[in-house]
């Protein structure tokens, strides 16, 4: 997030897009109802009726894989009523006459058949995101999950920067992080082309630096994604596979090929607290301790480095990751030895300039937000304030696509799936839970009244999905918040698991799968 969660408050116009933050960042979605009540605008684009539509001055109930346009044609009106900060554009940006020349074909007409909302509505959106003195927009995984996904951030950038809120308090482009420490793990360098702090590894200067540090030879090339190394592993390029507190046999598209990929393998080791989906596959399975059971730190969404203390020992066999880690390391010869999580942070702050001035002293009340250069400085409540970080915000003006799999005579339905309040992820740990469990006790796809009369599908019935990579059978959930060509799907249950339907078309540039987009058809089972 480029502001923080507190800041939501106090802004005049929230415009969430790709993301049901009321059930999938809760805590969120509560800042979101405060500012609501102090008078704050909403604007809501989702292909479904979620919670925050009920409470939204507009909101857009737009077709999946529409994002793009939905976002050029706000962009539209606001051009062509001068509704734009034009000393911002004129002072801080660059490149947006290329982009005002690309926006002009993204008449209201056309935007309002490619999303399937009404023109007046993306009129009364584009209005009150450009008329607010702070406005911010959130976003998750229905941005993201496309194979359109890097540029679709493009375009809230776009609109952002547009409109003068990009280093602005209670305004910004906000991502909401989808599990608690994903923003830490990535700045730790848990991405295929980057040392800890996002320092690229084909750099020779950036690599020299971690050599020195490290003692030891590194790489300087790039790795593969996740989605990249199902592939190879199932053409047989990949040998073995370390798995870490992830749980691909349920959580990654096409699962016929993921489980393919990782039975292939030759040795496969999983590092998880529970005996997951995936663990069942491994060669051999390392008991990890839980968050309760450790020290150490977590970054949430908002940058903002926490620590988390250890409650109990860790039961049976079970070890912190950082121990687990480090004796790997030392039987494989790096003699580096650490006495604690402690002494790993200080070794962070030494090589990560955004965590130079965080320390465990520094955050033992209360938690820092990055970037925090050196110990005098206080942490960075919202970024790119007086100017925007690389000099000026770049305009990147892109054209809406349409999604790698459309729908046909053969799969007529868009399917697309999401998470839900009561479960997490693949349910590793909350499936364990007796009360969820109750709550939301299997699989379900949402239908529309319309189709399911089509299809004499009556609520509970057991039906039958399938899609150009899979079959599934699952319980019908009878509703209005879903269009009618349109079906969703929880994508948590190992049990009629939707990922034996999902795309595994990635974004070209983030090597994203396209999870939010696939074309399937329906059948009835019956009772």
């Amino acid at each position: 997030m480029t502001n923080s969660i507190e800041e939501i408050i106090n802004t005049d116009a929230i415009f969430v897009i790709g993301s049901n933050t009321t059930e999938n960042h809760p805590i969120i979605g509560t800042y979101m109802k405060r500012a609501l009540k102090r008078g704050a605008k909403l604007i809501v684009a989702d292909p479904r009726r979620i919670e925050l539509a009920d409470y939204a001055d507009v909101f857009l109930q737009i077709k999946p894989g529409s994002n793009i346009a939905l976002l050029n044609g706000m962009m539209n009106v606001i051009i062509e009523d001068e509704l734009y900060d034009k000393n911002y554009v004129q002072s801080n940006t660059e490149n947006f006459e290329q982009l005002k020349d690309l926006i002009k074909d993204y008449t209201l007409d056309v935007v309002a058949k490619i999303c399937g909302v009404d023109k007046e509505d993306i009129i009364k959106a584009a209005r009150i995101y450009a008329e607010a003195d702070k406005a911010g927009i959130y976003y998750a995984m229905g941005i993201t999950q496309h194979t359109t996904g890097t540029h679709s951030v493009m375009s809230i950038s776009n609109l952002s920067l547009l409109c003068g809120n990009v280093g602005k308090e209670s305004a910004g482009v906000n991502p909401l992080r989808g599990q608690n420490n994903v923003q830490g793990a990535c700045d730790m360098g848990g991405l295929p082309a980057d040392f800890p702090g996002y320092q690229k590894v084909f750099k020779p200067e950036i690599q020299k630096k971690f050599e020195t540090i490290w003692e030891e030879k590194l790489p300087n090339k790039a790795g593969l994604t996740v989605p990249e190394m199902m592939n190879e592993a199932e053409k047989g390029n990949i040998k073995f596979m370390y798995i870490m507190g992830e749980n691909p046999m349920v959580s990654d598209p096409d699962l016929n090929h993921v489980k393919k990929a990782l039975t292939d393998i030759d040795f496969l080791v999983v590092q998880d607290i529970f005996l997951t989906e995936t663990a069942e596959l491994a060669d051999i399975v390392l008991p990890a301790a839980s968050f309760a059971e450790k020290d150490g730190t977590f970054t949430n969404t908002e940058r903002r480095v926490q620590r988390i203390r250890k409650a109990i020992e860790p039961v049976g066999e079970a070890k912190a990751d950082w121990q687990i880690l480090d004796e790997l390391m030392r039987k494989l010869g790096h003699d580096k030895e650490y006495s604690g999580p402690g002494d790993i942070m200080d070794e962070i702050r030494t090589v990560t300039p955004q965590y130079g001035g965080i320390t465990y002293d520094r955050i033992e009340e209360e938690g820092i937000q990055w970037p925090c250069p050196d110990m005098s400085h206080p942490g960075t409540k919202y970024l790119h304030k007086g100017t925007v970080a690389r000099g000026k915000g770049l305009f990147m003006a892109v054209d809406h696509r349409d999604s790698a799999e459309v729908v046909d005579s053969e799969y007529p339905f868009v399917f697309t799936t999401g998470r839900i309040l009561y479960h997490y992820h693949t349910r590793s740990m909350t499936g364990r839970v007796e009360g969820l469990n109750e709550l939301a006790p299997e699989s379900y796809v949402e239908i529309n009244e319309v189709t399911a009369n089509k299809f004499d599908i009556s609520n509970g019935e057991k039906v039958r999905l399938t899609s150009r990579r899979g079959s599934i059978v699952t319980t019908a959930k009878v509703t209005d918040i879903i269009d009618e060509d349109v079906l969703f799907m929880p994508f948590h249950y190992a049990e009629g698991a939707a990922n034996y339907l999902t795309n595994t078309k990635l974004d070209e540039t983030a090597k994203i799968p396209e999870l939010k987009v696939a074309a399937v058809r329906i059948e009835k089972l019956g009772s």
